[in-house]
């Protein structure tokens, strides 16, 4: 399982959010996996990702493009964020081409990213799908909130901080951009898709309104 599994959210706001990422596979091909992850990560680099980072360094947006490449480390998981479902065709076409014999994941929805295989040329191994919810749903935050939090698959963005967000936008304190910004920072591994956020986030402030 993939901690990139389970974003919500309708298909046009989840047709603008992929993730690409690495990780090597221990007493397999760990060793000298650290420089195929930076080749890895130069590759999505070329394609303007609105968020990378490494789980072992941490985000662009807590720690400097030096700071993240210098660190990456045989245990380091590197990832990628990106909008466009043709970068990140483009971006399976350079993988495919440096062979660097490590395994990719790509998060999205399911019939764009079986697209982006058969435009890159490449076969799929595995499928995981994710299957919801079950429990207590009323304990759960408004599905407006899930969709924010969800996007840090380690549940370092809580509903909390949204709300908090949320708020300070509504009374002027900062710009959605800026509140976008502020969610994507605790997600320590770079997943957290800023320019989704920022849309997400402009939809819901209109909608809320606050105790006097």
């Amino acid at each position: 399982m993939t901690h990139t599994l389970h974003r919500r959210g309708d298909r046009e706001s989840l047709g603008q959010d992929y993730i690409v990422f690495t990780m090597s596979a221990k007493k397999l091909n760990e060793e000298g996996s650290a420089e195929r992850m930076t080749k890895f990560l130069g590759i999505l680099l070329k394609h303007r990702p609105v968020n990378y980072g490494d789980m072992v360094t941490g985000n662009c947006y807590v720690k400097s493009r030096e700071e993240i490449v210098q660190n990456i480390q045989s245990t380091s998981i590197v990832h990628g964020v990106f909008t466009d479902e043709e970068e990140v065709v483009e971006i399976l076409k350079e993988l495919k081409e440096a062979d660097l014999g490590m395994s990719v994941v790509v998060s999205g929805i399911h019939d764009a990213t079986e697209t982006g295989c058969r435009k890159s040329g490449l076969a799929k191994h595995t499928v995981e799908n994710s299957l919801g919810i079950f429990g207590q749903y009323k304990k759960l935050p408004a599905d407006e909130i899930l969709q924010l939090t969800t996007m840090c698959g380690h549940g370092m963005v809580p509903a909390n901080l949204v709300e908090r967000v949320i708020t300070e936008i509504k009374r002027g304190k900062k710009s959605v951009r800026e509140g976008a910004v502020e969610l994507t920072r605790p997600c320590h591994c770079g997943i957290y898709n800023p320019i989704r956020a920022e849309r997400l986030l402009g939809r819901l402030v209109p909608l809320v309104t606050l105790d006097a």
